[in-house]
């Protein structure tokens, strides 16, 4: 299996103080599967740039509360 990508996220956290918002009312709000946003809290999947910022602007937080990369 591949290395994961040394992009870290929040996405899970991020859901829990949002009222405990699900992988699909994520997913329907920025246009994506719950199946991709699982894989991205799993860090299997980096999401575009605009997919990203799409994310923290649902939170209303900075991309670089959400994202942070450890290359």
């Amino acid at each position: 299996m591949g290395k994961a990508p040394p992009i870290e996220n929040r996405i899970r956290e991020l859901r829990f103080h949002a009222g405990e918002m699900t992988q699909q009312q994520l997913a329907e709000a920025i246009g994506m599967t719950r199946q991709t946003i699982a894989a991205m809290e799993q860090n299997r999947y980096s999401p575009s740039l605009e997919a990203a910022f799409r994310i923290a602007q649902v939170f209303g937080v900075e991309i670089g509360e959400v994202f942070q990369w450890k290359g």
